[in-house]
């Protein structure tokens, strides 16, 4: 590259000593909508003393069009050019100038706009003799929509010694952004490291001169693609360091890694980098970016808002079983037991949720991907949720009673009933902790917040949202008085109590389901024989105690042992019956799909997920969104989030999400995405759909004119 640089230099230097032409050689020029093509030289003959050309291909992209580098990023076709057609040429070395980054899709990828010219080394056979190159071109150019370009250039050069001056500068200014190799850009020493999981990719390079504002762009190998860098520099800016996430990866394709690092439009470099054998630390840990007083304000209100309406989410449920069971029990009692009692219910929900922002914050600080509910892809949880849920159903059923020793009863009764407040408690955090599942409106913003930021904005955002969720307890609380307009114990608190059981027995139903598509029918048929057998052998009234809870217990731990331990594998998507056509989720098809000028819907859903199920049943499935989901040119693609998947959680994380339901629409006029509420109704699906559309119109328009 360098010998290039000296070549194009010595022929600059010609211009004051050889006659000059009027025109430079240029083959004649392609012309189509988004590009203009040439070939040009700067040179309009063959002196008799050399056997290199210098030359170039001249792409002129017009506004907003755009195409590709060598590697192109997780969607897109580099240009390829066949010289087989040339005479008179030994060869000929093409050169890439440093690329720019330009994301679509969420999506990065890597190319040129405006003017570029790819410099071009020609080495003739015979330098007597005319010489002519003819190039096939193939390349992909991308607006709104995407169009492969196909056409021939060809330039034909007899004897002469004309050199154009324009012609000259204009290759020389690109052949200036042909990256350096290693030594000429000062590179002392280049690592990456590859995880084993092919999940990310980091990079450390050491250079001589600091570097200002880089990007990098590695290439692993052909069909692997790579999200947006985490860039850091350290060593007064000396070294620098890059984590980037793997998207797409053949390990069969895996190539060394080659890193091309740009700073600015007049430094670039690409190195070959050692294979590094353990994680590479970074040079230092980066502040976060600290929100002001008023940011943290408005994002806590939106908290505390999300909690409140958390409270009527189809996934609370057995929240509000709970609270109106509390309700029944407290009528007779007094007030101020029913402050206290309140109180605590509360205290065991802002509990639940400050003990979740701890463990986020942990995970958090370990690098671990974070997010709101994704206990529920833990069989062991979803396990233990449906033990306790049978047991407490049962108990309403009154198959058993849990009875304290006599001595005991008469202690606590005597403590003027204080002996429920433990039991509101661990009512209030039960209640968190089921509404967890779901994503209420405001609710995604705040957690997004939280989780991408500090300590502190998790700390306040999970405060906030323990407080909303909680209000409830606490306007009891505070008006206690409430109690007067309950009716007076009878004979209806039975039915009511029947009623609740049946409520948190067809909450355990509901997660019997969620554990299936979890972990299979195994850990279903295991978890339900065995907590169903705990559950028969405590009913059973002429059973010794001693005998009893301790056969009860075990049955119960072996529910917990057995069942989350005999999960199947999962089964493809594409088995899964479903009403709509769904594509499984691929985040590159959705670029492939939108550059055909498709328009994609994009439904990230899961089991677990309460809200996304009535969004499935009260819009999409219904009749006007259904079909035109099923039109054509229009696709319906679905994320299953049921068990952990770090494709899925990568690309929430891409527009700054952390919980489900998400729900997104791409096309021609919205490559990046238009983005639906938590909440989805008819006109917001029906609007998205016409608004991504609307360019694929315009260009089938176009396209008959």
């Amino acid at each position: 590259m360098l010998g290039l640089r000296k070549f194009i230099s010595v022929l600059l230097l010609a211009v004051f000593f050889i006659p000059q032409s009027a025109n430079a050689a240029s083959s004649e020029e392609h012309r189509s909508t988004p590009i203009t093509a040439r070939l040009i030289t700067a040179q309009d003959g063959i002196p008799g003393d050399t056997r290199s050309l210098s030359a170039g291909l001249h792409l002129r992209l017009n506004e907003k069009w755009k195409t590709y580098w060598r590697s192109p990023g997780e969607v897109g076709i580099p240009p390829s050019v066949d010289w087989s057609g040339s005479e008179n040429v030994k060869d000929i070395e093409f050169l890439w100038p440093a690329p720019t980054r330009f994301t679509a899709f969420g999506i990065e990828n890597f190319g040129y706009t405006g003017d570029v010219v790819f410099p071009l080394r020609v080495s003739l056979e015979d330098s007597r003799g005319p010489a002519t190159l003819r190039a096939q071109v193939k390349l992909l150019v991308c607006s709104d929509i995407c169009v492969p370009e196909e056409f021939a250039l060809d330039l034909t050069l007899e004897r002469g010694t004309g050199i154009d001056q324009g012609a000259a500068n204009l290759i020389s200014t690109y052949a200036d952004r042909v990256p350096d190799d290693a030594d000429a850009g000062g590179v002392r020493v280049a690592e990456a490291f590859i995880d084993d999981d092919l999940e990310e990719l980091l990079v450390s390079i050491r250079v001589d001169a600091p570097l200002q504002a880089p990007d990098v762009f590695p290439e692993l190998g052909a069909g692997i693609a790579l999200g947006k860098p985490d860039i850091r520099l350290g060593e007064q800016n000396r070294l620098l360091w890059a984590r980037l996430p793997i998207l797409s990866a053949d390990p069969g394709a895996l190539e060394a890694p080659r890193i091309t690092v740009t700073d600015g439009a007049d430094r670039s470099f690409t190195v070959l980098a050692d294979r590094a054998t353990q994680e590479l630390p970074p040079p230092f840990l980066r502040a976060a970016t600290k929100p002001d007083v008023l940011e943290m304000v408005w994002i806590a209100a939106i908290a505390l808002l999300g909690g409140l309406v958390l409270n009527v989410m189809p996934c609370v449920l057995p929240v509000l079983s709970i609270k109106l069971s509390s309700l029944v029990r407290h009528s007779d009692i007094p007030r101020s037991c029913v402050r206290t009692g309140f109180l605590a219910s509360a205290a065991g929900a802002m509990v639940f949720m400050w003990g979740l922002a701890l463990v986020l914050w942990g995970l958090q600080r370990l690098g671990m991907s974070v997010g709101w509910g994704l206990q529920f892809q833990n069989p062991l949880f979803i396990s233990i949720m449906i033990v306790v849920l049978l047991i407490f159903s049962a108990n309403l059923f009154g198959t058993f009673e849990i009875s304290l020793p006599s001595s005991l009863q008469t202690r606590l009764a005597g403590a003027g009933g204080r002996e429920g407040y433990s039991a509101d408690f661990f009512t209030g955090m039960f209640g968190a902790v089921m509404a967890t599942p779901c994503s209420a409106p405001f609710l995604g913003t705040a957690v997004a917040f939280a989780l991408a930021g500090r300590g502190i904005d998790i700390l306040v955002v999970f405060t906030a949202l323990g407080l909303g969720l909680s209000a409830p307890y606490l306007a009891v609380a505070a008006f206690p008085g409430i109690i007067t307009f309950m009716p007076r114990p009878g004979r209806w608190m039975l039915a009511v109590k029947l009623g609740m059981g049946v409520l948190l027995l067809t909450t355990a139903l509901w997660l019997f389901w969620v554990l299936a598509g979890v972990a299979g029918m195994r850990a279903v048929w295991a978890v339900a024989v065995f907590s169903g057998a705990g559950i028969l052998v405590v009913s059973i009234p002429d059973l010794r105690l001693q005998y009893k809870w301790p056969l009860a217990a075990a049955s119960f731990v072996l529910a917990l042992a057995v069942g989350p331990n005999a999960q199947q594998p999962a089964a493809p998507q594409d088995a899964k019956k479903a009403a709509l056509s769904w594509v499984p989720f691929d985040r590159g098809e959705i670029a492939r799909r939108v550059s055909a000028g498709e328009v994609v819907f994009v439904d990230v859903t899961a089991d677990w997920c309460l809200t996304c199920k009535a969004n499935k049943a009260l819009v999409i499935e219904r009749e006007t969104v259904r079909g035109a989901l099923e039109a054509e040119g229009v696709t319906a693609m679905q994320a299953d989030w049921t068990r952990p998947d770090e494709r899925i959680a990568r690309y929430l994380e891409s527009y700054g999400r952390y919980g489900i339901p998400f729900n997104a629409v791409y096309g021609p006029a919205a490559p990046n995405g238009i983005v639906l509420s938590e909440l989805l109704t008819s006109t917001d699906v029906m609007d998205a759909l016409a608004r991504a559309g609307t360019a694929a119109l315009a260009h089938g328009n176009a396209g008959q004119d």
